[in-house]
């Protein structure tokens, strides 16, 4: 029985599978025309789209001399200043290049690759524009995780247009990476080169010419030679001076007894008095003596060691002419005790010239030895100034020679296209089309018609603005049905 409402919309059928399956049934017809004509429509679409190729090329990305950093100057050291994800996406980075897909356009040209922008382009954009943004869409780059492997593809729908061009862009992304970390420097390395050469050489030069005028060759072991000499002259010296005051004071001393022994006349005697005459004759004769031995052993006229010796001689010869104006002024003595003293005064006295003269040769030669050991320092300074520019001056040009040759290298592997990308697979296209996928086109549409076919029904079940079923009149008005008929149409 069906009781029209038309003051009353009805509710959606509730509650049990009897109403679900009641709405089915009533509206199975409508519902199977949706479903076959959305798998219909969707079909026929599919077919009629134009089927896209897909290219796919793998490349390894090794680590090389691209991403080894070098120091400029000092000490050549080699640094790895990224990691192996960084690596990847710089390299990826490189691939999705804007100038790097223009160059790949032009190369094969828009006609090519994307006829119908280059025959109507987008307003306000050129053929070549268009066809790179297009081309950006349809390449893509992924790095493959956990590895060092760099995934390209690119569609199209000639499978022949889609494998020059991904084997193009692969090889311009090569001379492109090669670009990128190049670094041309060889012309200047080579005018450094040459610069640090003629230092080096002007080095060498002025070392040797300072060892030749100073005649310096060994200065380590002269300074080493003349401090040891200082230091025997200083032992020396300080040896005649303590010698010069033992024998002032002995001197004294004879002197104030031969002034207490000298107010007795009768104590003079000529014997004692002619002995020393005679031993300061001696001596005098050993000095000259030493004197013709000294020039005998090609001592020059002017040298210290005749110049004191000499000295010596004078004093002696001073001293006999005064004994032999005492001599003939005093009383002559017989005393032998005072002879003896007096002739151990004379020798005292000799002694004591002998010995002053030797310490002022001594401090002579000291200030002397003095001046050389500070000439000679003066030099070494001199020296080792020369030294260490040398040393300088060869280090940098070591350096630049060693730079210049990985430079030489640098350029003949980038002439010779020899990077740290290598192709693991070629690029080839599959020999069927990525797109579109007509199963799942399929599976998608009869999902897509059974909801639309159910939504239908319900949606009309809804909507309608009468009874069909006596539950549902029960439910809305509160009566119960005593009685149904069906309805035969």
């Amino acid at each position: 029985m069906t009781v029209p409402s038309t003051n009353m919309k009805q509710e959606v059928p509730g509650g049990g599978l009897r109403d679900l399956f009641y709405v089915l049934f009533k509206h199975q017809a409508k519902i199977l025309v949706i479903f076959f004509g959305t798998i219909a429509t969707v079909a026929v679409g599919s077919f009629l789209i134009a089927p896209v190729y897909e290219a796919t090329a793998s490349l390894l990305v090794k680590i090389g001399r691209e991403y080894i950093t070098k120091s400029e100057v000092g000490e050549a050291r080699n640094l790895m200043m990224v990691n192996q994800e960084d690596i990847i996406n710089s390299e990826i980075a490189i691939l999705n290049n804007r100038d790097l897909i223009e160059k790949v356009i032009t190369t094969m040209g828009v006609g090519t690759i994307y006829p119908q922008l280059a025959s109507d382009p987008p307003a306000r954009m050129t053929p070549l524009e268009a066809a790179a943004i297009q081309f950006s869409k349809d390449l893509t780059v992924d790095g493959v995780k956990k590895s060092s492997v760099i995934s390209v593809s690119f569609q199209h729908r000639n499978p022949v247009v889609a494998t020059k061009a991904l084997a193009l862009l692969i090889d311009l992304f090569k001379e492109k990476h090669l670009e990128v970390f190049s670094n041309p420097q060889s012309s200047f390395l080579e005018k450094q080169l040459a610069n640090y050469q003629q230092r080096l050489k002007e080095s060498e030069n002025a070392l040797e010419a300072f060892k030749q005028q100073n005649q310096v060759y060994a200065v380590e072991e002269q300074r080493s030679l003349l401090l040891r000499q200082q230091v025997e002259l200083d032992t020396g010296l300080q040896a005649t001076h303590n010698r010069v005051e033992e024998l002032q004071k002995k001197v004294a001393s004879y002197r104030e007894q031969l002034r207490g022994m000298a107010q007795n006349k009768a104590r003079y005697t000529q014997t004692a008095r002619d002995a020393i005459v005679v031993n300061a004759q001696n001596h005098l004769l050993s000095l000259q003596l030493k004197e013709q031995e000294l020039l005998a052993k090609d001592y020059r006229e002017d040298s210290r060691f005749v110049d004191n010796v000499r000295k010596e001689i004078l004093l002696v010869k001073a001293f006999l002419r005064a004994q032999e104006e005492d001599i003939s002024r005093k009383v002559q003595t017989g005393n032998p005790v005072y002879q003896e003293i007096e002739k151990e005064l004379f020798k005292a006295e000799a002694e004591l010239a002998s010995q002053r003269a030797g310490a002022v040769t001594l401090a002579q030669q000291f200030a002397q030895l003095n001046r050389k050991i500070q000439a000679v320092d003066q030099k070494q300074n001199e020296l080792r100034n020369l030294q260490r520019e040398l040393s300088t001056h060869e280090k940098n040009y070591q350096t630049y020679a060693e730079k210049l040759e990985e430079a030489r290298i640098s350029d003949d592997l980038n002439h010779q296209k020899i990077a740290n990308i290598s192709v693991i697979q070629a690029p080839a296209t599959t020999q069927k089309p990525v797109k579109p996928k007509k199963l799942l086109i399929l599976i998608l549409a009869i999902l897509l018609g059974a909801v639309s076919g159910l939504g239908y029904a319900f949606l009309v079940e809804f909507t309608s603005q009468s009874f069909s079923t006596p539950e549902q009149v029960e439910r809305r008005l509160g009566l119960p049905v005593l009685a149904s008929i069906a309805l035969k149409r």
